[in-house]
């Protein structure tokens, strides 16, 4: 019975063409993407022709986030620069979080905050594309907004639940759907396509030790979210500092040097970032 209720509720939320979430213009960029033959210039000529997505995109890409504050002109240097599955994720988030009811408030700026302060992880310690990392930092509670818009109920009693007994977003999340954003993160990452590498930062970011096709950004996503919570910026649902995998800062080769640089840097760049 049980099993039927997790199901029924995993068919509403992927029933995700429902919800003014990815524009068509994703669409067809998708399909562009997918052909080798395809150019960046008409990739980017497709997303440009959503004007309103297009300044967002240009607005992100441009934030203290992924690195090149005030320099990308264009949608087409964007993809030169940050390369395609970025942009997407840009798009995917942009657009997903539009659709954020009244009472999420603070939700955005909390993905904002994870985003720099794992693109600022992955940069301490020398990753490849840390503007990947910061695009799994943005869409790590994706899950959340998808949830709360498809099942409207089960969100006021998760809400319910968290005050009632101090608990985490996430454990209320189980008790009344029986699973948590993390594997709605899952669900959606497979039904957007999105690579593998992001999908096991959102997928993973509550368990990094347990990923295993691409660990460190699980891993470097666990400590952007913690890092955000524990500054206070925006609210991922709940007020608790999550806890801090310590086999992660390990498993990073973080040292208590490295931490403390990352968060005085942070510390400066989070007032500048809403």
């Amino acid at each position: 019975m049980e099993e039927d209720l997790r199901t029924k509720q995993k068919g509403r939320i992927l029933a995700v063409k429902d919800l003014p979430t990815l524009p068509g213009v994703l669409q067809e960029v998708a399909v562009l993407v997918e052909n080798p033959n395809s150019s960046t210039d008409q990739i980017s000529r497709a997303i440009s022709k959503d004007q309103v997505l297009s300044a967002k995109v240009l607005k992100m890409v441009n934030s203290p986030i992924y690195g090149f504050p005030g320099r990308i002109g264009s949608i087409q240097h964007a993809l030169v620069l940050l390369g395609f599955n970025v942009v997407k994720g840009i798009i995917i988030s942009t657009s997903v979080f539009e659709v954020m009811n009244e009472n999420m408030r603070g939700l955005w700026e909390h993905s904002l905050g994870c985003a720099l302060a794992s693109s600022a992880i992955a940069r301490a310690i020398g990753c490849k594309d840390p503007e990947e990392y910061a695009v799994a930092g943005l869409l790590h509670d994706i899950g959340k907004v998808v949830a709360a818009v498809q099942l409207p109920d089960s969100r006021a009693a998760i809400d319910a639940l968290v005050k009632e007994k101090d608990i985490s977003y996430r454990q209320a999340e189980i008790e009344v759907l029986g699973f948590a954003h993390d594997r709605i993160n899952l669900w959606l990452s497979n039904y957007w396509n999105l690579p593998a590498n992001l999908k096991e930062g959102l997928s993973y970011h509550h368990r990094p030790m347990s990923a295993t096709l691409y660990p460190k950004v699980a891993q470097v996503v666990h400590v952007g979210n913690f890092l955000a919570r524990l500054f206070g910026v925006g609210n991922g649902g709940d007020d608790q500092i999550s806890a801090l995998d310590e086999g992660v800062l390990e498993a990073l080769e973080i040292t208590p040097d490295i931490l403390y640089k990352v968060m005085d840097g942070l510390e400066r760049e989070f007032v500048d970032l809403i």
